[in-house]
């Protein structure tokens, strides 16, 4: 049942065409849990109501270049990890500061992503050690947006990139945590925003709740900072239950009842979240298909 989870709101990572953001603002601060154990986009849009934020395109670079392309079964695993990507990546940060929303970060993520879809597995050890080595300088910062940090924390979990091998490499490790904590930082940050400054919907709650769930299924302890961004998320699933579609509502339940597995205590907050979407299993149950039955039978039996 856990291993038919892994597929599971995939929206973000297999689409570029709904990754087309244009960036909003960043600061450049990094995590505060560091004791944790730990298609192509469209360039048209340049502005975004709500945001106050101007996105400035720059002339495409070889690592550019590679994020644009889609990534095949044949895809060289080498190509994603060349040190040109990450000197851009941290180049576009840095140029861009507090209006940069981390969209080429989630896209390279993404880039992950594809390649294990391709590869129809997660990242062997060797590959994940290798791409730990790119990821040193990657740093999610707070003004990074919903799209982003979701597009980030999702892709690269279901590639397996936080994924404990066992001997455990503490320098693997080491990373993980670092990337881990700036990522949950950034959403405890934007969870904590009054509601008319957020703009986190029900793919991206669906897809963060699973991730999380995700990361102690794949090895990671339940830290402060893990424990403490799935307890500011909760309250966004009973604000936003009426946008949730059956493919949610199923995600969200095996997610919570995993993170109760795994020793996430059960909170007033989590009993609330499932409370709100039980209703909608019975509105909805002539929509599930198969692996949302799977998920939901798994999620019931737990409970």
């Amino acid at each position: 049942m856990d291993r038919s989870s892994a597929g599971i709101s995939d929206k973000y990572a297999r689409s570029g065409n709904d990754y087309n953001q244009p960036n909003g603002h960043a600061a450049s601060r990094r995590g505060r849990y560091r004791q944790a154990t730990v298609r192509q986009w469209d360039n048209t849009p340049r502005t975004t109501p709500g945001r106050n934020k101007f996105y400035h395109s720059s002339a495409a670079g070889p690592s550019q270049y590679l994020l644009r392309r889609s990534v095949n079964p044949a895809q060289n695993f080498h190509a994603l990890i060349k040190p040109e990507i990450m000197a851009g990546l941290v180049s576009k940060s840095d140029r861009f500061g507090h209006r940069y929303d981390g969209r080429d970060h989630g896209l390279y993520a993404s880039t992950i992503k594809k390649y294990t879809s391709a590869s129809k597995r997660p990242l062997n050890r060797a590959e994940q050690s290798q791409l730990m080595r790119l990821l040193q300088n990657f740093t999610a910062t707070r003004s990074w947006n919903w799209r982003s940090l979701t597009t980030t924390l999702h892709s690269f979990t279901s590639a397996g990139v936080f994924t404990l091998h066992k001997p455990i490499d503490e320098r693997v490790q080491f990373t993980q945590a670092a990337l881990l904590s700036t990522l949950l930082d950034a959403i405890i940050f934007n969870c904590n925003q009054k509601p008319e400054a957020s703009d986190i919907g029900a793919q991206e709650i669906a897809n963060l709740l699973w991730a999380m769930a995700k990361l102690m299924d794949n090895g990671q302890e339940l830290t402060p900072g893990l424990n403490e961004a799935v307890v500011v998320l909760l309250p966004h699933v009973n604000a936003h239950k009426d946008q949730f579609i059956p493919q949610h509502i199923a995600n969200l339940l095996w997610a919570m009842a995993k993170l109760v597995d795994n020793g996430q205590e059960r909170t007033p907050g989590l009993n609330e979240a499932v409370a709100a979407l039980l209703p909608l299993v019975k509105a909805q149950k002539n929509q599930l298909n198969a692996q949302g039955i799977a998920n939901l039978m798994w999620a019931f039996s737990k409970s």
